[in-house]
């Protein structure tokens, strides 16, 4: 249905979703036309621009927000940035009385976005920017002397005694069109996806768009989320929700899932609010914490939040690195994590863990080399989880992992990949190693690697570092920054 009255401008960027969008609801409620738009300008977003599978996410996932607007009589316009300046040009081309959107929390982000809402203002149009990531925003969560916490538990407890996020708002049924549409780019002007067809593992793996993300919630709610606590950890069970990529790109959001769990059968003798207190809602109150941590300390991305960590004695080392990257370290672990990443552009969180240390305790190397290379790689590539992650697993962050405390990468693998699955899916050339020396082929005797077609060095890497010393080494570099009373305890 088309009129003749001014329309509202919807700014699509991380909430391409049509079901819970605050922005949209607001236009439709404006009464005019509601005109959708996406603006593609990546070099607002440095240092931190998208990378690559997060592009090949991004393109899919517009593609299925403009085929649900077009069920409704709508479409995405598409165009390419400058940002402000394509704004007010479609401002100007509609003659729109209002542009409304959904906040995002990125440093650079935030600066951008409150010159664009001035810049709108004060030409005369309403501009209103809207929460459609988070259960509770950054600045409205500080402890009792008005700071930011820096401890998950504190922070979670407190956000959960006052947390009531309400019901999702519905998605529309219909949207009025304007008299006339303006111009719009084909998506295809953006070049989102690889030039290089190596995207075959994350088409086959993933389903972007708000259909797929509301399956991919409803199979997690039905067969996993209450053996939650009990097969996270396992990479060879499907235990894992797998809605980050999602909840990253706005196709659900946390209050959607939120609403699906506490409307979900509870096992018996559950008490009313006891589905509260599980493992899953606690790695929702995670995100909410790394954004949190993102908003309050903005400089983490680039710089440790522990200051102490600014002396930490980094390595440089191209060859050890490159290896960690392909999957060729030699520890099976690590390796069938990291080759997982690259063929679906994810990685069990278990894994990532174990990766991670390996990379910044095994081998001592920079945490911002890993919160690189996973930017790149990782289709819920986010900045403020990456960042917390990375910081975590290297000690350097809030709430982080004690210096001292160094994965195992075999042990790892025995207690949380026993029958070896997750290991023979992602590195078929030692499927035919017995489990006794799966996790650790370069112990397995010669007769033994000879049986399973296994020449170290050849069909397989010898490790590039020994668990063993390589822990020794990192503990004595951690000691040289550690204060005497205890471990780093400096913020930023």
């Amino acid at each position: 249905m088309a009129t003749t009255s001014r329309p509202s401008l919807v700014w699509f960027r991380n909430d391409l979703r049509l079901a819970d969008q605050p922005a949209l609801d607001l236009a439709i409620r404006a009464g005019g036309p509601v005109i959708p738009v996406f603006i593609w300008a990546p070099d607002e977003e440095a240092p931190w621009s998208r990378g690559g599978a997060s592009r090949w996410w991004l393109h899919h996932s517009l593609v299925a927000l403009d085929a649900r607007l077009r069920e409704l009589g709508s479409r995405l316009i598409v165009r390419l940035g400058p940002t402000r300046e394509t704004l007010h040009d479609l401002v100007r081309e509609t003659k729109a009385r209002a542009v409304y959107w959904s906040r995002r929390y990125e440093p650079a982000l935030i600066a951008r976005d409150v010159q664009i809402k001035e810049s709108l203002k004060a030409a005369g149009v309403e501009a209103e920017s809207c929460n459609a990531a988070l259960l509770k925003e950054p600045w409205t969560v500080l402890n009792q002397s008005r700071k930011p916490f820096q401890v998950f538990t504190p922070f979670w407890k407190h956000c959960l005694a006052a947390l009531d996020p309400g019901v999702p708002l519905p998605a529309p049924s219909n949207l009025t069109s304007p008299e006339r549409w303006p111009r719009s780019y084909p998506l295809e002007e953006c070049r989102l996806l690889p030039r290089i067809p190596w995207d075959a593992g994350l088409r086959s793996e993933w389903s972007p768009g708000e259909s797929g993300a509301h399956q991919r919630l409803a199979r997690f709610v039905e067969a996993a989320a209450q053996d939650y606590a009990q097969t996270r950890n396992r990479p060879d069970l499907a235990g894992t929700s797998r809605l980050s990529p999602h909840l990253h790109f706005g196709e659900i959001g946390p209050r959607q899932v939120w609403d699906a769990l506490r409307s979900a059968p509870q096992p018996s003798g559950a008490g009313v609010d006891d589905w509260k207190k599980s493992q899953f809602v606690a790695e929702i109150g995670w995100r909410e914490f790394a954004y949190h941590l993102l908003f309050h300390f903005p400089t983490t991305p680039e710089t440790p939040l522990r200051r102490d960590f600014e002396r930490f004695p980094w390595r440089t080392d191209p060859a050890a690195l490159r290896a960690w990257q392909r999957g060729l370290t030699g520890y099976p672990l690590i390796d069938a994590g990291m080759r997982e990443l690259w063929a679906t552009g994810w990685m069990h969180n278990r894994v990532r863990m174990v990766a991670g240390s390996f990379l910044v305790k095994d081998l001592l190397l920079s945490w911002r080399e890993g919160a690189a290379w996973f930017w790149d790689t990782l289709v819920d590539a986010d900045l403020a989880s990456n960042t917390l992650g990375w910081q975590w697993v290297a000690g350097c962050g809030a709430d982080a992992a004690p210096y001292f405390r160094v994965f195992n990468p075999v042990g790892q693998g025995e207690k949380f990949d026993p029958e070896g699955r997750y290991i023979r899916r992602w590195i078929p050339e030692l499927g035919r190693l017995p489990n006794e020396y799966l996790h650790a082929p370069f112990d397995a005797p010669r007769q033994v690697l000879a049986a399973a077609r296994i020449e170290l060095g050849k069909t397989y890497p010898e490790p590039i570092v020994r668990h063993t010393a390589a822990r020794i080494a990192a503990l004595e570099a951690f000691s040289k920054i550690r204060p005497a009373d205890g471990p780093p305890v400096s913020p930023a």
